[in-house]
């Protein structure tokens, strides 16, 4: 399942690597593409939408319609 995900708040890198590795530790297998310029996070994963979400909010972050 491919997750396509604007993140409002990401900033910088140092973001983009604390979402990238809160999701691994939920889901070690997951493809994580952050996108700092275009506030997006893209997530391959067999995680429910609804857990990644939460992940990324557990993080510090706001999911735009979350």
């Amino acid at each position: 399942m491919a997750l396509k995900l604007k993140v409002t708040d990401i900033s910088c890198e140092k973001c983009a690597e604390k979402i990238t590795e809160s999701i691994h530790v939920m889901e070690p297998n997951a493809l994580v593409n952050v996108d700092v310029k275009d506030k997006t996070v893209t997530v391959e994963s067999s995680a429910a939408e609804e857990s990644i979400k939460q992940v990324i909010v557990a993080a510090g972050f706001h999911i735009e319609g979350y």
